[in-house]
């Protein structure tokens, strides 16, 4: 290895440096080749991956936003026909919510988590693999069928009876529930990677309380995932069941319940919100810190509040339902219970103004979309009271005063914090820094797009316009505002176009990041930019919240582990006191099979039952060379 003949020790007590690096280099690289690209387990290659797939996803999913707003510039238009135009809305619905918005933010949880808590690389790696390929089968699902137009078009929350067999025809909605299976088993997957991550693989030191906020804002999320998925995964599965094999689960003729439907989508579909948001805190809290050069305020507060957030979320679901004949007692529960997560919202954003307040802010691009997020999110969060009022949600149910709420929630409390992560961690995953000049234009450009497309869209509503038409009759007093709605969504498009240059023009030409350039304070910015394959050379330990400003470059480390072999520390749940070391699995071709294998099967049963009976044999031998030992030394336990 170095030319001396001599053999080095396999755990990094005894080695120098350089020779401890080239080992760890040796032991966590991929290689080149098709083969070892797909057989890679590097949590950092996966979630580059996932993020990557997720934007080409919102650049899909934008565009056809704009051929639904050049579809409603003018009254009586036939720019689309009126089939094709249901696609495109559940289409564009779908894929916002299930191949974007919560994919993108477990992917950067994928990257970032395993940096932030110091440690070698993700809980389960294999299973991470798999479910990145899951996660593109499923995409790829529902894009093909747009393309061959068979996509599904009865919106994105797909009710019956619209979706069941009486209605349903075709192979349509039965595309849609199996998107979502897709979906949710790579959600879960993520989810339960990022739990035993957080809680088992913690770097020494790192006792709950000095956790980043943006580690426990992947946690709660993660276990929201793990909460509300099965919800929509059941509904989905008896839907199929009910398409396919003659089940009667909401078919009222037969016993079952339409309702039904509806209080299971809408009990996974609101957590689903905070899925989206409770990460966007965790990336606001970061950044803001980094940009005040200060400990982020109330650091117990927000996490107490992520909590608590997480939880009142499963208790918000029926105001989705108040048109549905519910008893007066049941929606006067849910709509103090949606008033009352008002409450940690604004203790979230009365911590970040208090820590701009006492900071000194650096107004770079990420923290003008810091400055934009808390715009627009509280200008979402206020219409969001207004719509848990019974009396006013009767009056603009299913109108686009709705559309405009659940936009400004959502991409105010998601969209404007994720653009601006991008600004922030782009150094650390490329090693190169995006343009300040185009990130100001990027974020002038979304910031008014936005607000000029979705704030009309409130005064559309209350004048009692619809969503999800098709068209609309000259009379009526909604064309000048939908022209006006349709032209300044091209400047939102404009936006994302010059962020989306930017970031393709700095990954090649950006100037150098070096390591820490913003002169952050969490464990990420210890490591190289972008960081080796085995993320850091010994284990740091840590010895408080804001471990880099408190220890500069010196941080002290954790030795023993074997170079030979990929090996993590396992620490304890509360106090973060190292208790084992535990091999890390190697690279394997067996979890993209596996998913090969579980795409055709599930694909194939959307045509028939008997598809899961033999479409099991190809999964059951996957999984078999999957967990096969294979004598390598991660073997050895």
């Amino acid at each position: 290895m170095t030319g001396t003949g001599r053999t080095p020790s396999p755990a990094d007590l005894a080695a120098g440096n350089e020779e401890a690096e080239a080992f760890l280099r040796r032991t966590w690289s991929t290689p080149s080749g098709l083969l070892a690209a797909l057989s890679t387990v590097d949590h950092k290659i996966i979630g580059r991956r996932y993020i990557a797939t997720a934007f080409v996803f919102l650049i899909l999913g934008g565009v056809l936003a704009l051929v639904m707003r050049i579809q409603l510039a003018f009254p009586e238009a036939r720019f689309v026909s009126a089939d094709r135009y249901n696609q495109i809305f559940t289409v564009h619905g779908s894929n916002m919510m299930f191949l974007f918005a919560v994919p993108v933010m477990e992917a950067m949880a994928v990257y970032l988590v395993p940096l932030m808590v110091g440690t070698r690389n993700i809980a389960f790696p294999r299973l991470n693999a798999f479910s990145y390929w899951i996660y593109l089968a499923g995409g790829l699902l529902l894009w093909i069928s747009l393309a061959l137009d068979t996509a599904p078009d009865v919106g994105w929350f797909s009710y019956v009876p619209l979706s069941g067999p009486q209605y349903g025809a075709g192979k349509r909605a039965d595309l849609w529930a199996q998107m979502i299976t897709f979906t949710e088993v790579s959600a879960l997957a993520v989810a339960v990677e990022i739990v035993v991550t957080v809680f088992k693989l913690r770097a020494p030191g790192m006792s709950l309380d000095r956790i980043p906020v943006f580690v426990w804002s992947m946690l709660v999320t993660a276990f929201l995932v793990i909460l509300a998925m099965p919800a929509i995964m059941f509904a989905s599965s008896s839907l199929i069941l009910d398409r396919l094999v003659g089940t009667q689960f909401y078919n009222p003729a037969e016993g079952g319940d339409v309702l039904l439907w509806q209080h299971l989508f809408w009990f996974f579909g609101h957590p689903e919100v905070y899925i989206i948001f409770l990460p966007a805190v965790g990336i606001v809290s970061a950044m803001i810190s980094t940009f005040t050069q200060r400990p982020v305020f109330g650091y117990m507060p927000l996490v107490l509040a992520m909590i608590a957030t997480g939880i009142l979320s499963f208790g918000l679901w029926v105001h989705h339902m108040f048109v549905a004949g519910l008893p007066r007692l049941g929606s006067s529960f849910f709509t103090a219970s949606s008033m009352a997560i008002a409450i940690p919202a604004g203790t979230q954003i009365f911590c970040w103004l208090a820590t701009l307040w006492d900071g000194r802010p650096v107004f770079k691009t990420p923290l003008l979309f810091i400055i934009g997020f808390l715009i627009t999110f509280v200008i979402g969060g206020l219409t969001g009271v207004m719509v848990a009022s019974v009396p006013l949600d009767t009056q603009v149910h299913d109108t686009y005063f709705v559309v405009a709420h659940f936009h400004y929630v959502l991409i105010g409390g998601s969209v404007f914090p994720l653009i601006g992560a991008i600004y922030y961690w782009f150094p650390k995953m490329t090693g190169r820094m995006m343009s300040e000049r185009l990130g100001r234009w990027a974020f002038g450009l979304i910031f008014t797009g936005f607000h000029l497309t979705f704030f009309p869209m409130h005064i559309l509503g209350l004048q009692g316009m619809p969503r999800r038409v098709y068209t609309y009759p000259p009379e009526l007093p909604w064309a000048g505002l939908n022209l006006f709605v349709s032209l300044s969504a091209f400047i939102l498009a404009a936006g994302f176009l010059v962020f989306f240059i930017d970031a393709l023009r700095s990954f090649r030409h950006g100037p150098p990041a070096g390591r820490n350039p913003w002169n952050a304070s969490t464990l990420e910015w210890a490591v190289p930019s972008p960081p080796p394959p085995y993320n850091f050379r010994h284990i740091p330990v840590v010895e408080s919240r804001e471990p880099l400003w408190m220890s500069g470059e010196t941080l002290a480390v954790a030795t023993g582990l074997r170079l030979d072999r990929r090996e993590l520390i396992v620490s304890s749940v509360t106090s973060g006191e190292p208790e084992a070391r535990e091999a890390s699995p190697a690279d394997s071709i067996w979890p993209f099979l596996a998913a090969i294998a579980t795409s055709i099967m599930l694909i194939g049963s959307i045509f028939s039952p008997w598809a899961v009976v033999w479409g099991a044999v190809p999964v059951a031998i996957t999984l078999t060379g999957w967990f096969w030992p294979k004598q390598t030394p991660e073997d050895e336990t």
